[in-house]
């Protein structure tokens, strides 16, 4: 008994101290691998299936929203699991990162591949079809599988209100610095090799093997932390778990809750369909070269990572709402501007390009910082805490919405009578109507989004004052169960 004691207190030792700079850094890992997967994939597939694998635009579109409506599917599946899994070694979360991490990188690697059966184009595009929406969704599987845990660890990292914003800045830190690196690299490996296919194969064999080793370094770095909450949490004596269907109708009966997915629904559908069509836009609208896409691409990443230190700062003084009005305020300016850029504008580019990473970063930071405080009004309102289940349903509807946009994006493309390149044939000329088509993308639907996630921001109802109010009962409840 003076053992378990013993350990009992130190594990609330472990708790009470603020979070150190080791650990902070070894969390903002974890979303370096998925960052950099994720941004590769984001900035480039879609114009990789349509300019390198030569696939039509319409198809294109479809194999990227089946793999991430399965995305979406698996969310709250992985989500609900992790939640209910145990491990004395490891805790919930964990397994799944350490299990996942290395077929989560093979997968992602073999999504660049174009395979030797596409070497007779014409007779072959449903094979090839095939073949990248098997891989896509087993490469969005094995996403979910090391991701969805590694987000739901936030809350279980710290209960502090603004040590949150804090960790999310370090998690932000690495992931728009993934996505950097992950630019940096594509202008690198492009500079130095002159054949697409060689040039996307190995730029994904180098971010692959970047990703695992994040992973592991997030696993083995937040480990003690985590196990000391586990062990709390173990002892809280939570009541016996809700079927998954009741589940799901608490979750959804959680008003803050539907908000903070409506925000990050509409954040994330303007970087994610802005940061889709860019290629194209830089290439087919701007009359530049394909060499310049990562430039304009640092841009927007390295002004984000800049300003997530600057706006962690502001929220504790002015609070999240203020600070998401602020970052979002200057990007709509910057998407409706570059609907009117013509060529040979660069400099003008690039001044919207650093506009937009203000807004971005919010994007980042402000709705990730906000469900920590969902979950602890459920578990005050329940008594279980289901990080689990929030962050998959969270991801869910933003990944369904995704999937939609992109769709709607590559089939609106075909539409216009956007030209897909033969693979080793030079690009071809596009047509008006695809032009103005890629300009309608890239400014008033993002823009459209964008306004969207304001007004449910405005309308968002959990401050800081009542987030302390909540912590306070969710304390009080404690002490009285450990007195007990």
């Amino acid at each position: 008994m003076k053992d378990s004691a013993a350990d009992g207190d130190a594990q609330r030792d472990i708790l009470s101290k603020k979070l150190d700079l080791k650990t902070k850094l070894a969390y903002g890992a974890g979303d370096l691998g998925p960052a950099i997967t994720a941004n590769i994939s984001v900035f480039y597939l879609l114009f990789f299936f349509t300019n390198i694998a030569g696939i039509p635009a319409g198809l294109a579109g479809s194999i990227l929203m089946i793999s991430k409506i399965w995305d979406g599917v698996n969310d709250p599946l992985v989500g609900f699991l992790s939640d209910k899994t145990k491990s004395r070694r490891w805790g919930r979360r964990l397994p799944w990162m350490f299990y996942g991490a290395i077929p989560f990188g093979i997968f992602f690697f073999l999504q660049w591949i174009v395979p030797q059966f596409s070497a007779n184009h014409s007779d072959n595009i449903w094979p090839l079809f095939w073949y990248y929406v098997i891989i896509g969704v087993i490469s969005q599987s094995f996403y979910t599988v090391v991701n969805l845990p590694y987000t739901a660890m936030t809350p279980e990292l710290t209960q502090d209100y603004d040590e949150r914003t804090s960790l999310n800045s370090f998690r932000f830190t690495f992931s728009i610095g993934g996505s950097i690196l992950s630019l940096i690299l594509m202008g690198i490996v492009f500079s130095k090799i002159t054949d697409p296919q060689q040039q996307v194969i190995v730029l994904a064999a180098i971010c692959t093997v970047i990703s695992i080793l994040g992973l592991y370094w997030c696993v083995f770095g937040v480990r003690d932390r985590i196990m000391a909450f586990e062990s709390k949490r173990i002892q809280a004596e939570e009541p016996a778990s809700l079927p998954f269907l009741e589940q799901l109708k608490i979750v959804f009966s959680n008003r803050p809750f539907l908000f903070v997915i409506g925000i990050y629904l509409f954040s994330w559908l303007g970087v994610q369909i802005t940061a889709s069509i860019i290629p194209y836009f830089v290439v087919n609208c701007m009359d530049l070269k394909q060499s310049d896409v990562p430039t304009i691409l640092i841009a927007v990443q390295g002004t984000a990572l800049l300003m997530l230190f600057v706006w962690g700062a502001l929220s504790k003084k002015f609070g999240k709402k203020v600070v998401y009005f602020l970052g979002m305020s200057l990007w709509i300016i910057a998407a409706a501007g570059l609907f009117f850029l013509q060529p040979g504008q660069i400099v003008l580019m690039y001044v919207m390009a650093v506009m937009a990473g203000f807004g971005v970063s919010t994007a980042y930071l402000i709705p990730w910082s906000m469900i920590p405080d969902v979950i602890e009004l459920d578990e005050l309102q329940t008594g279980q805490r289901r990080e689990g289940i929030f962050y998959g349903f969270m991801v869910l509807l933003q990944k369904f919405g995704l999937a939609f946009g992109l769709f709607l994006v590559g089939n609106a493309l075909q539409v216009a009578g956007f030209q897909a390149s033969v693979a080793g044939s030079p690009s071809p000329i596009q047509p008006a109507s695809a032009l103005f088509a890629i300009r309608v993308a890239v400014g008033p639907i993002p823009t459209v989004c964008l306004i969207l996630g304001l007004v449910l921001t405005y309308f968002y109802p959990i401050t800081r004052e009542m987030h302390a109010e909540i912590m306070l009962k969710l304390k009080e409840r404690q002490e009285k169960r450990e007195s007990c």
